[in-house]
């Protein structure tokens, strides 16, 4: 039997969820830039990725990652590594070509996996999952590992509840946005160099 404090994990997760960091920011930059379809394949890779978090919470690599500095530093700087690439990208972008193509269109399959390998290739989130989703295993749980299972599938479905609308919202400004190429490319600029922000504080931050 799954034993959890479902309502109070809930309300801190949608807190937490709704708080902009770079999976806001990715599905944004993406909705925006090839519409809602695209936001929303960006939101459910990001979801995906949270669900293989999950599965290695539930593993153990959580303890894992606290124990062994080289293997936190190796998956902490491939994260970090992979969030400047997609900062790049946009940074990169030119007005001339949004006028003419819309920029460089991705498959929804490689938006998918954007944002899935955004969170997998991020070991703050598996250490996070390993101290954040315990708490609300009720004390004495006859299954706590089938409760922390639980609770981290719930977690990425709350996320993509949350995102996947906000990947509609902004796609539907995204045909505005594009008859603009001059305001767009600012806005991709902007985005990108938060990607590369977030991914330069990722490499530097120390663990705690």
């Amino acid at each position: 039997m799954i034993e959890v404090a479902w309502l109070v994990f809930t309300v801190a997760s949608l807190v937490l969820i709704v708080t902009p960091g770079q999976d806001m920011i990715l599905v944004m930059s993406r909705s925006i830039a090839q519409g809602p379809g695209a936001g929303v394949a960006t939101a459910a890779g990001v979801s995906v990725g949270l669900v293989g978090h999950t599965i290695l919470a539930t593993l153990g690599l959580g303890v894992l990652l606290r124990a062994s500095e080289t293997l936190f530093l190796a998956l902490k700087l491939a994260g970090a590594a992979y969030l400047v690439y997609l900062g790049v990208q946009l940074l990169r972008t030119r007005s001339a070509e949004l006028a003419v193509t819309g920029g460089a269109p991705r498959s929804l399959s490689r938006l998918f996996l954007d944002g899935a390998l955004s969170n997998l290739s991020n070991p703050k989130i598996a250490v996070f999952y390993f101290a954040f989703l315990p708490q609300f295993v009720a004390p004495g749980a006859a299954h706590p590992t089938l409760s922390i299972f639980a609770l981290g599938l719930a977690f990425a479905a709350l996320t993509f509840l949350v995102k996947g609308p906000v990947g509609l919202g902004a796609g539907m400004l995204s045909g505005w946005l594009r008859s603009r190429p001059r305001a767009l490319v600012w806005l991709y600029r902007a985005s990108g160099a938060v990607l590369v922000g977030l991914g330069l504080k990722l490499a530097f931050e120390r663990r705690a």
